[in-house]
């Protein structure tokens, strides 16, 4: 049976949220977008909040440009970092209150 356009965008779909959540799935790439929901940084000073190395914050940022949630521009020197898209922010805000909402349950559960 050949594909419908419609099944075709929803399997693109699909393996850009599979892109997605693989970007996600790292606390320090966490950290940075919850960083970077904030306002937009610069290298240096991601590097500096996370207490990592300039390599490591560029390894994961390249992970995070990768899957399309963040975008940078460079100035001068200076590399600056920002959310691609304001809906990243949310989505992550998402995720946390669901996470939020499991740790509640748990409690209710234990008690």
């Amino acid at each position: 049976m050949p594909k419908t356009a419609k099944s075709e965008v929803d399997d693109r779909i699909f393996e850009m949220q599979v892109r997605i959540c693989k970007a996600f799935a790292h606390t320090t790439r966490l950290r940075m977008l919850d960083l970077l929901a904030k306002r937009e940084l610069t290298v240096s000073d991601l590097q500096s909040a996370l207490k990592i190395t300039t390599p490591n914050v560029s390894q994961h940022l390249s992970i995070l440009k990768g899957a399309g949630v963040v975008a940078t521009r460079r100035e001068g020197k200076q590399i600056y970092c920002s959310l691609a898209l304001p809906e990243v922010k949310q989505a992550c805000q998402l995720i946390r209150d669901v996470l939020r909402a499991q740790v509640r349950n748990e409690r209710k559960l234990v008690i």
